[in-house]
């Protein structure tokens, strides 16, 4: 095991949820408080891989991401759901994309909630305390 790891991983976590956060209060873009949710709940997952010293993968797909970790967190359906939506956030080129679509407040609200709720989650099962998390 590798808390050390673990907890590096998590703090990166902690940095794009809590900037999510202040942009979220601030009513900041949502396209650009989406990017912060999406490397949050990425970098969230890959702890677990961190934790367990296996490889971690390079990709952005949520879904695909836990299949690697599936025996370390489950998902149900709604929560898969959230995954397919998030992995959308994450952009490849920050230049102007026309496809690009604003998500709603109401839409980065549930996913600023579940990713919240997901990093308590996260501790409790690496038994990682998330006051130590977000002192770093």
């Amino acid at each position: 095991m590798n808390e050390t790891s673990a907890k590096e991983w998590l703090t990166k976590s902690w940095h794009h949820l809590s900037s999510a956060q202040l942009l979220y209060k601030a009513e900041h873009y949502t396209d650009v408080i989406a990017i912060d949710l999406h490397y949050t709940v990425e970098i969230m997952l890959k702890s677990f891989l961190a934790y367990q010293n296996k490889q971690i993968y390079k990709t952005h797909n949520l879904i695909e991401l836990h299949s690697h970790i599936v025996e370390y967190i489950n998902f149900d359906e709604n929560d898969k759901d959230l995954l397919r939506l998030i992995t959308t956030y994450h952009i490849k080129e920050s230049y102007p994309n026309p496809h690009r679509r604003l998500p709603s407040r109401e839409e980065i609200k549930q996913v600023l909630d579940f990713a919240e709720n997901l990093l308590v989650r996260v501790c409790t099962l690496l038994g990682i305390s998330i006051e130590e998390i977000k002192v770093g």
